[in-house]
């Protein structure tokens, strides 16, 4: 499992003579100590922040504050797509109280940057590309001061018509340099002359979910006196936001630092990077410090989304439901610029097919431009579109064939040692079969009872409209997989320390802290390997060793197995003066509720008293084994591991006004092992309560490339009335041997499968063909002519 370097250190010499005289034996009895609350893994340790967010003194962002401060405004277009014919700055920055202000003429170095392709310029020059793409940035002595300031920037637009639709985007003239086309990648596995006697096909839209992050995005830049800028946000990716950073101040990456302040949490890319870029400018021009923090609107209109997605499929199947081949043609609007659209493309065409075998499979994947605002990487990207179309051409089969929705699924289940589209071999744990069979056996919730009191079960909540005699129950199901870190070749790799001092650890790695638990998690490993109760994980910065970035479950493995492997050659450096004393291997020396014993009981002592004094450290790396981009035709073993999931939907549906309610979701996932079962609890339910959002409400609405209502209003989340019962049915512990620990990535998943699930479950209520996400009321009205439960 993956490469591992490493170094220690120990005060002291690792001699038989630095064995402390408090060591006992058997023969005595050591003292009494209190009972140690549980620790390590398995346990469910609370989150290190969650007193702090509950006491509401977690550190965001928005609430820092340094001498000398100045705010930051963004001026932001007003159009989808124009050409820039000029911009007169001299009126703003004559303003009393402006300090500074910041045109593209003003970056010192790269003018763009971005993941993967640096094509999203830090201001615009010439091209507008997107509604509210910055223009400029104005650093003031008060807030309003700074907005007023930005406002009285003119700038004339030469307005030109908007490309939105994404399949014009192939013939329109180039909106960027680099062309319109990110990527195309044409799949091709098996015979493609193949049939079968079944044939279904399916058009599937799936809307713009935007990640909507807790608490403002902001952040502050503050000069250094060599010249460089330290920048204090709430980033997930923090080395590689600095390089960008840097490389458009036209500085050593060495002068340039990155702070992690408290992340409330994150569903993908957290920060816009070119905020923070606009602040580092205006707090090297000024020489004071720098703060931004972005209304809800500027969110809406900077930070990417998840990719709106057209998708027409084509199944094929056997008199017995078997599949034979899956044809399908997958479009992504990447928006304005590629961010992580190509790495998005890679998993919806390889998971085209979902977690079925099917013999003989041909996916056309296309990323392109288009004058939408920006897609990116949103938890699940990629496989979460193409679930949903896959998830409805398995209904279809079923219903064509006469077949229940759950036995069809059943005949064609994936298994490991399966092959993907890709040509890879399933190696990784794929308890398929066991997962749906454990949904599908779940007992159904039982019907609500005609009565007044019980309106409140009512689709529309307590005080909806309907009628209890026209609601319809409807049950579906949605079975996905999702791929752990990165693909295509991406060298993943963490680096992290372990330091013991006077009782007392410390975790140094810079994997940021998003809402995944990774700061709870690398405590456990430290109390599990060490017996060390007290563990505290250093804030991040990038003064430390680069860790990646917080997505595809990577920190559980990359981060988690590189603090394994550093508190394990610690634990070597702690025994092997035992072992060397008493004649014996540091194997045959065990650590449990802070004592160390030996296999025969001849000696026994605690950590403490192990430790008489000393410091210890390691550094060590992990880095799993490596991958491959996809080639010409899809294939390639592109993925490190995957991790699979079931939902059975449960809901009831109002065919007359068209409001759905989710009464139930029943999920069964592979977890590989369950670290900390309150917080995999947590994880799940929260991955379902954002597919639901999905299915449902969650769709940034476009008119000609213009955001609508981009606020909190216009954009409906799921609220806690909305939030359905999350029954967590099973976690399969079947461990993937190349994981550290053994454990798999566990909230992306369930965001992937619920949408299918509710989607399944309101074409089983309506007799409707769902096929766009979220679901509009218009589309769950119908006149119900299908076999369903009446309410």
């Amino acid at each position: 499992m993956g490469g591992m370097a490493g170094m220690g250190g120990l005060g002291g010499t690792t001699g038989a003579g630095d064995i402390p005289a408090s060591v006992t034996t058997a023969s005595l009895v050591p003292p009494a100590v209190p009972e140690a609350p549980p620790h390590g893994i398995g346990v469910s340790l609370p989150a290190a922040d969650a007193v702090a967010k509950a006491q509401g003194t977690f550190p965001y962002a928005a609430d820092l504050w340094a001498e000398g401060l100045l705010w930051a405004a963004v001026l932001r277009s007003p159009h989808p797509r124009a050409r820039i014919v000029s911009i007169d700055t001299s009126t703003a920055a004559t303003m009393p109280g402006v300090r500074a202000v910041v045109t593209h003429a003003d970056v010192p170095g790269d003018a763009a940057h971005g993941r993967g392709v640096a094509d999203r310029p830090v201001f615009a020059s010439d091209q507008i590309r997107h509604h509210g793409e910055p223009i400029a940035a104005v650093a003031a002595d008060h807030p309003d001061t700074a907005r007023l300031a930005a406002a009285a920037i003119a700038v004339e637009y030469e307005v030109m018509e908007p490309v939105t639709d994404p399949e014009a985007a192939f013939a329109a003239e180039p909106l960027h340099p680099d062309g319109n086309l990110i990527r195309h990648i044409p799949l091709r596995f098996g015979d493609p002359d193949a049939v079968g006697e079944v044939v279904v096909e399916g058009l599937y839209r799936i809307g713009r979910q935007d990640p909507a992050p807790i608490g403002a995005e902001a952040g502050l830049a503050v000069p250094r006196p060599d010249g460089g800028v330290e920048l204090y946000t709430a980033s997930t990716d923090p080395h590689h936001d600095r390089d960008l950073a840097a490389a458009c101040f036209a500085l050593e990456p060495e002068r340039v630092k990155l702070v992690v302040t408290g992340v409330p949490g994150a569903m993908g890319d957290r920060e816009d990077v070119g905020t923070q870029i606009a602040l580092g400018l205006l707090a090297l021009r000024t020489g004071h410090p720098v703060k931004l923090a972005a209304t809800r609107e500027e969110s809406f209109l900077s930070h990417v989304h998840r990719h709106p997605t057209l998708l027409r499929y084509r199944h094929h199947a056997d008199a017995d439901g078997k599949l034979v081949k899956v044809e399908a043609q997958i479009l992504l609007d990447a928006g304005a610029y590629a961010d992580s659209s190509s790495e998005a493309l890679a998993a919806a065409v390889a998971f085209a097919c979902g977690p079925y075998v099917v013999p003989h499979a041909f996916v056309e994947g296309w990323a392109v431009r288009t004058n939408n605002p920006p897609s990116g990487h949103v938890r699940g990207e990629g496989a979460m579109q193409v679930c949903a179309a896959y998830e409805g051409q398995m209904d279809k089969l079923a219903a064509k064939l006469g077949l229940d929705p759950a036995e069809l699924r059943m005949r064609n289940v994936m298994a490991t040692g399966d092959l993907l589209p890709t040509g890879q071999t399933v190696t990784c744990p794929a308890p398929v079969a066991e997962l749906l069979r454990a949904v599908r056996d779940y007992p159904l919730p039982a019907l609500p009872k005609d009565d007044p009191e019980d309106d409140w079960l009512l689709p529309g909540g307590p005080d909806g409209a309907g009628e209890p005699g026209s609601v319809r129950r409807g049950v579906g199901y949605g079975l996905g997989m999702v791929h752990m870190l990165g693909a295509e070749g991406t060298d993943e790799v963490s680096t992290a320390t372990v330091k013991v001092s006077g009782s007392v650890a410390t975790v140094i790695c810079a994997a940021v802290e998003t809402g995944q638990g990774f700061t709870t998690l690398a405590r456990q490993i430290v109390q599990e390997i060490l017996g060390i109760e007290e563990v505290h994980v250093a804030p991040v910065d990038t003064d430390q060793p680069p860790s990646g970035p917080a997505a595809h479950g990577r920190h559980t493995w990359v981060s988690g197995g590189a603090v394994e492997r550093a508190a394990r050659m610690v634990r070597t450096q702690l025994l092997q003066p035992l072992a060397h004393q008493f004649g014996m291997s540091t194997e045959l020396l065990t650590i449990a509720d802070g004592k160390i014993t030996s296999y025969d009981g001849v000696l026994s002592t605690t950590v403490d008293e192990a430790l008489d004094g000393k410091e210890l450290w390691a550094t060590a790396q992990c880095r799993p084994h490596p991958t491959e981009p996809l080639d010409d035709t899809g294939q390639g073993d592109a993925f490190v591991g995957m991790a699979f999931c079931a939902v059975r939907a449960v809901v009831d549906v109002d065919v007359e006004l068209g409001s759905v309610r989710v009464v139930e979701m029943a999920v069964a996932q592979d977890v590989g092992r369950v670290l900390n079962p309150a917080q995999a609890r947590t994880r799940i339910e929260a991955g379902i309560t954002q597919g639901v959002g999905a299915a449902l409400t969650e769709n940034l609405r476009t008119s000609g490339g213009h955001v609508r209502r981009p606020d909190l209003t216009g954009y409906a989340l799921p609220t806690a009335l909305d939030a359905p019962e999350v029954h967590i049915v099973k976690l399969v512990e079947e461990r993937d041997v190349v994981a550290p620990f053994g454990a798999k990535a566990i909230s992306a998943v369930p965001v992937v499968t619920s949408p299918a699930a509710v989607a399944g479950a309101v074409r089983a209520a309506t007799g409707r063909p769902v096929n766009r996400l979220p679901i509009r009321p218009q589309t769950a009205a119908a006149a119900v002519t299908a076999v369903t439960q009446e309410v």
